[in-house]
């Protein structure tokens, strides 16, 4: 006899739920009981290794068509993924600026994909918790409790938020409607020589190129020098530009050097000129009792860039756009068509966040900084920060007692650039260094990056690592110096 779907000629409808949950669930607590194996043995792994040539492989395989059984799919990443990462949860890890993840937030990720929100908008909790997470940062920060926010997924994008609105507060015109062109006076911004180059983007993207963006002298420190500054304003306005938006660094990249917030905010405020904060790397350091002095003015800005996935260590990526005036943000970001408006009660009566951003659809950021921050509380996560800035201390201490090492400079916070110096000189110096850095990281012992600081080659430590001992400190002095020798011993005797 014909069956009814024979009969109506009715297809059998799939889904991407297992057929068997117990072998699912089976195989996800061997996921979490290996995560946990993961991070307690981190220490114990290098801290970064080459890929071989049959890993390399596999991420050039084509499409799969047919299904696999998880537990192969797992067995798969287990070996290529998770045993060949970037390394910047190790605890020698300090080449680019990162945080180093924790375990709840990786928790708190893995809830918010089960859950699947999207964050554009709506009422239902994840909405209320994305704008209490952008309410404790603006707690944080000292920003008041009637300035906007937004979780974006970096820094860039949060400067880019800042800047934004700047443009179109500070244009004179309704940007949004006419363009760029039909501004009357060309827009300047400014920021020192140090500044990141996700502002040069921020320039570009914005429509206004990257000679809109003045870079300013820095003083001894690697500071905004702020006399140059004001003489470049006045400079700029008699020669028919609009200064705009001056861009405050709270924590350079290059070497932590942080400008006089309260200097910049007072300037600002009387050249009539938003003031915009990059904090990517420092804003946090708000929350150190023993360092926050070194942001204050920071609470002054009219907008501020952070990243909790730096110094509150929340799993990639999170970062955070904070605006003072509320009004102004919206301004810049909402659009309302018939299908995303409000509705006074239902899903569509909560508010739409995606008005505060570039983004429609919005991942659920907020629940993995949450859980942290209430596991640990804000004030633990400010004594990491000013242990991070006492090891940078220590790690300048013990390069000054080698008689063979050389630093750049006292650090201001926790990055410190250091070389080994046998008695060479330009090139030949930058090479022997480069070297050192590339074998510490291909031994697995250290991840470190270099720059440049006023015109000559360092190697670079940016230590924002919650796992990071002084141990691990001492170990990098040692193995620098002893590859160093290692390194010039092999080098021909005319070099």
């Amino acid at each position: 006899m014909d069956t009814v779907q024979e009969i109506f000629g009715i297809v059998a409808e799939e889904t991407l739920d297992p057929s068997d949950w117990a072998d699912v669930q089976a195989l996800s607590h061997r996921v979490i009981d290996d995560a946990i194996d993961y991070l307690q043995d981190v220490r114990d792994r290098p801290v970064w290794r080459e890929m071989p040539a049959d890993v390399r492989d596999v991420f050039a395989a084509p499409v799969p068509r047919s299904p696999a059984p998880l537990a192969a799919v797992y067995g798969e990443v287990s070996r290529t993924v998770m045993s060949y990462p970037m390394g910047n949860i190790h605890p020698r890890f300090w080449s680019w600026y990162m945080g180093s993840s924790n375990f709840t937030g990786a928790l708190g990720d893995f809830l918010a994909a089960i859950q699947g929100s999207n964050l554009g908008g709506g009422n239902h909790a994840a909405g209320l918790m994305d704008s209490q997470v952008v309410n404790w940062c603006k707690q944080m920060l000292g920003l008041p409790a009637s300035a906007s926010g937004t979780l974006v997924s970096g820094g860039s994008m949060a400067n880019l938020i800042g800047l934004t609105v700047a443009r179109n507060t500070k244009a004179g015109i309704d940007v949004r409607e006419h363009g760029v062109a039909a501004i009357e006076k060309p827009l300047r911004f400014y920021g020192s020589d140090q500044i990141h180059s996700c502002h040069r983007k921020a320039m570009e993207a914005l429509g206004l190129g990257n000679r809109a963006l003045r870079r300013i002298p820095t003083d001894a420190g690697l500071r905004i020098d702020i006399a140059a500054l004001r003489a470049a304003i006045a400079e700029d306005r008699a020669a028919g530009f609009k200064p705009a938006c001056v861009i405050g660094t709270a924590g350079t990249v290059n070497t932590g050097a942080i400008d006089d917030l309260q200097a910049l905010a007072k300037l600002a405020h009387e050249e009539d000129l938003w003031f915009h904060v990059d904090g990517c790397i420092g804003a946090l350091i708000a929350i150190a009792p023993e360092n926050a002095h070194r942001v204050a003015g920071i609470e002054w800005a009219d907008s501020v860039a952070l990243d909790p996935h730096k110094w509150l260590h929340a799993p990639f990526e999170v970062g955070c756009a904070l605006v003072r005036d509320a009004a102004a943000h919206r301004r810049t970001f909402t659009v309302t068509p018939e299908y995303l408006e409000s509705t006074p009660r239902g899903l569509a009566s909560g508010e739409w966040l995606h008005d505060y951003g570039l983004q429609t659809s919005r991942g659920f950021r907020a629940l993995k900084v949450w859980m942290a921050l209430k596991e640990h509380g804000a004030d633990k996560f400010g004594r990491l920060i000013d242990q991070n800035i006492a090891q940078a201390g220590y790690l300048a201490g013990r390069i000054e007692a080698e008689p063979q090492l050389e630093l750049a400079a006292s650090p201001t916070i926790n990055i410190v650039c250091f070389r080994y110096q046998p008695g060479l000189a330009g090139e030949a110096l930058k090479a022997l260094n480069t070297e050192i850095m590339l074998r510490l990281q291909e031994e697995g012992i250290a991840a470190l990056s270099d720059t440049t600081v006023h015109g000559q080659h360092w190697l670079r430590v940016a230590i924002t690592n919650h796992r990071t001992r002084r141990e691990d400190l001492d170990l990098l002095v040692r193995e620098t110096v002893r590859l160093g020798r290692q390194i010039a011993a092999q080098r021909p005797a005319s070099s």
